[in-house]
């Protein structure tokens, strides 16, 4: 089957397509067909050597996928083949096949597509645990969203939405707060010149946003302690902004508020029960319509490079899929 390796770190050029065995069906596991395999930024990271946890070399990056089963082990009795699924899979979606565990795959609904299904596992299991464990965000809070173009920052304005919050979108560019604006945004602040503190103010009425979604990181973090409101919660996602700020301890105290870590990789693995319970009501979310996940770009496997240069270079709006025939 075909597959794209990383055999050493480097940017994505470094890459190689080729050919490897088909993966061997192990107990507890399947082997599913793959037909969409969404981006992640944590994906640019491990090829690079930045991630947190690594896969031994060689590795194939793509941590979620949506697909087809093939095979069934002879323990497995949750799936079938010709099931059509989604999950989590850490890495080796850039390839035809994957054998995955059972437990990491859930249903695809009829009227997803595999690009969509494809987009959900990280971006809104991400976003919806942030949201709901994390931050408890209740109806008529504001919550304002960093990046809220991108994969986990476009989920994270539909769910505020779904959850009855005011949402303030705020993003680099006008584009993308009009990709924003469309999943369901309140209010938008363009960041593209750095300033963040007094606009968020401004449409607070000088208080701040109750509750801030922050998968940038970087110079922006500052801001966000500065306008978040007394005993508000700034949720800690990610740095696609490439630095990892200081934490402003005096800010902690004047505010009374608290920084909330978001790591939902642990979460899922420590809690699977609540996560599987957040999974169903995602499912009726997108089933009355009220989460659409927005399948920005779409590129063949052959386009590897293509793809996860858009998501690298942050010129991605909404999920970066890369579809396998």
């Amino acid at each position: 089957m075909k597959a794209v390796l990383c055999e050493a770190f480097g940017p994505p050029e470094s890459l190689r397509l080729t050919d490897i065995a088909p993966p061997a069906l192990k107990p507890g596991h399947v082997v599913v067909d793959i037909r969409a395999t969404a981006l992640n930024f944590p994906d640019v990271l491990m090829i690079e050597g930045k991630y947190q946890s690594q896969p031994k070399m060689p590795f194939s990056p793509g941590g979620e996928i949506a697909g087809i089963v093939s095979a069934v082990a002879d323990d497995v009795d949750l799936w079938r083949v010709g099931d059509e699924v989604f999950g989590g899979c850490g890495h080796g979606g850039f390839a035809e096949q994957i054998c995955v565990p059972a437990l990491a795959l859930k249903a695809k609904l009829p009227s997803m597509t595999f690009a969509q299904a494809s987009g959900i596992s990280t971006t809104y299991g991400t976003s919806y645990y942030a949201l709901k464990q994390r931050a408890q965000l209740r109806a008529g809070e504001t919550l304002l969203v960093l990046g809220a173009a991108g994969g986990v920052g476009l989920a994270a304005v539909e769910l505020g939405k779904a959850l009855g919050a005011r949402v303030i979108a705020a993003a680099s560019t006008e584009e993308k707060l009009a990709v924003a604006k469309s999943a369901g945004a309140d209010d938008l602040v363009n960041y593209g010149d750095g300033e963040l503190k007094e606009r968020v103010k401004a449409l607070t009425d000088g208080q701040g946003a109750d509750v801030i979604y922050d998968p940038v990181g970087g110079p922006l973090f500052d801001q966000c302690m500065r306008c978040i409101n007394w005993g508000g919660r700034v949720l800690v996602v990610g740095f696609v902004g490439g630095d990892i700020p200081k934490l402003p301890t005096n800010l902690v105290l004047l505010k009374s508020c608290q920084v909330v870590g978001v790591f939902y990789g642990a979460f899922s693995m420590r809690f699977p029960e609540q996560n599987r319970k957040n999974f169903s009501e995602l499912m009726a979310l997108f089933g009355s319509g009220k989460i659409t996940p927005l399948i920005g770009a779409e590129y063949s496997l052959e386009e590897y490079a293509d793809a996860l240069n858009c998501l690298a270079q942050r010129r991605a709006i909404g999920k970066v899929v890369v579809t396998i025939k």
